[in-house]
């Protein structure tokens, strides 16, 4: 094993810098690539990559369409079939959840759907549920608990 002082890069991986305006023999002397005047030519110059020649660009063509409200709780979405991945009599909250990967990411809630079928009892705790999910957690005896916060 190499220490890392003794590391060094595969060989043709390294390319040495192109040393410009050093002079008209190595080539890039003068207008160092640049070419002759022009906005490119200039220092700083140069237009950004969204620049089109002045033409109406891409993103001010395209219509406007709804609303993206950035303040709005960003709630994590759960069904009733995915609990089934856990054993009889749990309790699942969004710690739980968080834990085995059903929920991911920042967010503010979690909520639990209706869809599929639930085949374990369990005691499930999160901040929000659909009436079909309510009814078919109580429906195997299990409890649905709202809880506030986060």
């Amino acid at each position: 094993m190499k220490e890392l002082s003794e590391l060094t890069p595969p060989p043709g991986n390294k390319n040495s810098r192109k040393r410009l305006g050093r002079g008209t023999g190595s080539g890039l002397g003068k207008t160092a690539g640049r070419g002759h005047k022009g906005q490119r030519a200039r220092a700083g110059g140069g237009v950004s990559a969204f620049f089109e020649g002045g033409q109406m660009p891409l993103y001010r063509r395209l219509p406007k369409r709804g609303f993206k409200n950035i303040l709005a709780d960003k709630v994590a979405v759960i069904n009733v079939e995915q609990l089934n991945a856990f054993d009889e009599g749990t309790v699942v909250d969004r710690e739980v959840l968080e834990k085995s990967g059903l929920v991911k990411g920042p967010i503010d809630a979690v909520k639990c759907l209706g869809r599929g079928e639930l085949t374990k009892r369990l005691v499930v705790k999160l901040n929000g549920f659909s009436k079909s999910a309510v009814a078919k957690i109580e429906g195997l005896s299990g409890t649905a608990e709202v809880i506030s916060g986060q």
